[in-house]
């Protein structure tokens, strides 16, 4: 081996081991060097004791895999490129032309156009039942219910449902439920242990583009499980759609998962105290928070999250009726440190106006008209984002 092209390319130097950082290091690969055929042969990527194709995995995903999955309270993860495609992994795996999936309706709003679209047309049919009322999921589940999907809070409006009823009611009818977890992010209670005797979800995914990126700057979902035999059909599916995640976007969530819960604490904290203020404003017909002991759902929430008294950065106000939605669109550009933005979890905080009548299929009896706004809590000063509120109002909505 004389040539410099070669030599650069085969170069026997290996660095010692032994090497320790605070962080993990970058691993990028697609293909991935065996040391003989026999290892080749004998590699088994599905339960990370080698590796094959960088697709499969590197020590990167594997490191980030296992500490979601201890996050979670789980115990085996899989990576994916968005908290859709985690929701679109988990359906693809488990339903067959034929099968219904049932789903909240103020579930995450892409995943119910997945069930509209997609799983339509592979002939997988759907029904979206009331996420207040148990009895109402448990009148929809029939022969062919092979999924349920739950969602807490619900998406925008922020209603947290009776959880444990709802994984007592999949249990008793032996139907597999999934949670989408990505509020509770692992931090507002353990989604696998709801009742501290063992009772939880079967699948919680996790839109980690949320609070473990926290820069707003990844795309990445995560689907965790405790049962070996649903992982690997989980895997599977996940090789057979070719999903894979970036290192260098693994490595980025792996640099902010330690700060998360501080994080997680700080932006509730804000919004718990702008909820609090926005409720005392004229302007606002409701205010939809969790933790606020008038939201919808409140002593469900108790009941779950009461421990860690948790609730996430996330709140919405329903806008009085006498206002029209040009003028919510104006309060919502008038804002100055709220930007207009979809997604939440990172430093800034976000706005974004919605109707209700777009977002359900039935009209809610707790839910007043008017316009929902959602407000998404960064790390800017609580005291600087109020003043901001006050000022946006004063502009656009004068009482």
């Amino acid at each position: 081996m004389t040539a410099p092209a070669t030599k650069l390319i085969h170069h026997p130097y290996s660095p010692p081991e032994g090497f320790a950082a605070p962080q993990p290091g970058i691993f990028k690969a697609s293909t991935i060097i065996f040391p003989s055929v026999a290892a080749m042969r004998t590699r088994d990527w599905r339960h990370k004791s080698g590796y094959t194709y960088g697709l499969h995995g590197t020590p990167t995903t594997f490191t980030l895999e296992e500490r979601i999955a201890s996050l979670e309270g789980g115990l085996q993860c899989v990576l994916v490129p968005s908290g859709l495609a985690a929701i679109a992994n988990v359906a693809l795996a488990l339903l067959k032309s034929g099968d219904e999936v049932l789903i909240p309706d103020n579930a995450y709003g892409p995943s119910k156009a997945l069930a509209e679209g997609e799983l339509a047309g592979f002939g997988i049919t759907h029904q979206f039942y009331d996420p207040m009322s148990p009895a109402d999921l448990s009148a929809r589940i029939n022969e062919r219910t092979k999924l349920i999907w739950l969602e807490a809070a619900g998406s925008v409006t922020m209603e947290f449902p009776d959880l444990l009823g709802q994984v007592r009611i999949a249990r008793e009818r032996g139907v597999i439920c999934a949670l989408d977890n990505t509020w509770g992010a692992g931090l507002a209670f353990n989604a696998f242990d709801l009742d501290g005797k063992g009772l939880g979800v079967d699948i919680s995914v996790h839109a980690l583009t949320k609070y473990p990126s926290g820069g707003g700057d990844v795309l990445m979902g995560s689907v965790t499980t405790r049962d070996e035999g649903l992982h690997v059909k989980i895997k599977l599916t996940h090789m057979r759609l070719g999903f894979g995640v970036g290192a260098n976007d693994a490595e980025a969530i792996l640099r902010a998962l330690p700060s998360m819960s501080l994080r997680y604490r700080a932006q509730d904290q804000a919004a718990r105290t702008l909820a609090h203020w926005c409720a005392e404003q004229p302007q606002f017909a409701r205010v939809l928070h969790p933790a606020l002991s008038q939201a919808p759902g409140h002593s469900h929430w108790k009941e779950v999250c009461g421990a860690a008294d948790a609730s996430a950065g996330i709140f919405s106000v329903i806008v009085d009726e006498r206002f029209t939605s040009a003028q919510v669109d104006h309060f919502c550009d008038a804002l100055k440190l709220f930007k207009i933005g979809f997604s939440w979890g990172g430093a800034v905080s976000l706005v974004m106006p919605y109707a209700l009548g777009e977002m359900r299929s039935k009209p809610q009896a707790h839910l007043a008209r008017g316009f929902v706004v959602r407000f998404c809590v960064g790390l800017e000063a609580a005291t600087d984002l109020r003043e901001d509120l006050a000022q946006a109002l004063k502009a656009a909505l004068s009482a």
